[in-house]
């Protein structure tokens, strides 16, 4: 397949390959690399690894995205003696690529990294745009830092190691790309989205480049790629991360979904295509009635509250995004209700 572009704070490609060890090998130069990468994935692929690496094993699932991860990886590359020509590789799903990137952004102020994700919501999603980052006990994605990669290497044959949860799980990355912009991702998963999916990929990967070039820092449309985030990312949190990403991001979806039928002239017809989607990719769709006043606590430090104010990337159309506030407490808690609550 054809690279895909990214002009952001600086230009670099995201690469298709089969052969991903070759390819990184080419980008390296001999240089000093740091692969960080979860000890389940080093024990499947670790023989693969270039012999000359610096390896760090980080921990599974979003545990890794913590201070103290964050502070054991540094104080093994600082005692390595690494220099700012060194290269932090992240290998693995989202977490691990939020990880290194913000390990990269922090090193000595600055270095060089590039993303290899092996999940679908880390090739669609994570590893593109720069956004790098650490939770806190307080929420996710608190802590972190836009430092764009120098490449995205995308090897789809890791898919194949992927369960049918986990797969189904980065689907909702992929449908949130349809809802917001590429209306025609929409039939390929209707038509057969595990047969699709190398398109799907494709095109999801477009439509986050295509955005994150024309806003980088997030000043205002890149949001469109938080649809569903807000409260997905507080279900996520609120489950204390049993869901898979993609899993609380589909409930987020159906939220953001029934908001914009109320509050921003989203057709019927168009509320039911999205919801329909999401059932045929098989997603969550409901959630306990009595979370929601956590889930709303937790709504309120998001990074996107403005003024104390609770603001939602919310739909017209499908494929039309726009924006929603000043929705008061019972009006969230009654949409929550009428979409997912159980």
């Amino acid at each position: 397949m054809k690279p895909i572009t990214v002009n952001a704070e600086k230009r670099y490609e995201i690469s298709f390959t089969e052969d991903v060890w070759r390819d990184l090998s080419t980008l390296t130069q001999n240089r000093d690399v740091v692969l960080i990468t979860p000890k389940s994935i080093s024990v499947s692929f670790g023989a693969a690894f270039p012999s000359h690496c610096l390896l760090i094993e980080v921990e599974d699932g979003e545990g890794q995205k913590s201070i103290q991860s964050f502070n054991q990886v540094t104080e093994k590359i600082a005692a390595a003696k690494l220099d700012r020509n060194c290269l932090i590789v992240g290998f693995g799903g989202g977490a691990t690529t939020d990880l290194a990137g913000f390990v990269a952004a922090s090193y000595q102020r600055g270095v060089d990294w590039i993303a290899i994700p092996t999940s679908l919501a880390g090739m669609v999603d994570a590893a593109i745009g720069g956004k790098t980052g650490l939770n806190l006990d307080a929420g996710k994605n608190l802590i972190g830092a836009f430092h764009s990669p120098s490449a995205v290497l995308i090897d789809q044959n890791f898919l194949n190691s992927l369960s049918e949860r986990d797969l189904k799980a980065g689907m909702a990355e992929v449908a949130k790309c349809g809802f917001i912009d590429d209306t025609e991702i929409l039939g390929l998963i209707d038509e057969n989205w595990k047969k699709n999916l190398a398109g799907l990929i494709y095109r999801s990967i477009a439509v986050k480049a295509k955005v994150v070039s024309d806003d980088f820092r997030e000043s205002s449309l890149r949001e469109i790629l938080n649809y569903g985030h807000t409260l997905g990312h507080a279900i996520e949190k609120h489950s204390k991360y049993s869901l898979r990403h993609g899993e609380a991001i589909a409930l987020g979806l159906r939220f953001a979904a029934q908001l914009s039928f109320e509050f921003s002239g989203l057709p019927a017809k168009d509320l039911d295509r999205q919801n329909q989607v999401l059932d045929t990719l098989g997603l969550n769709a409901k959630y306990p009635n009595g979370s929601w006043p956590e889930l709303l606590e937790i709504m309120r430090n998001d990074k996107k509250v403005r003024g104390g104010r609770i603001r939602f990337v919310t739909l017209s159309a499908l494929g039309t995004p726009t924006r929603a506030e000043g929705i008061t407490d019972q009006q969230l808690e009654k949409s929550f209700l009428e979409s997912i609550g159980e």
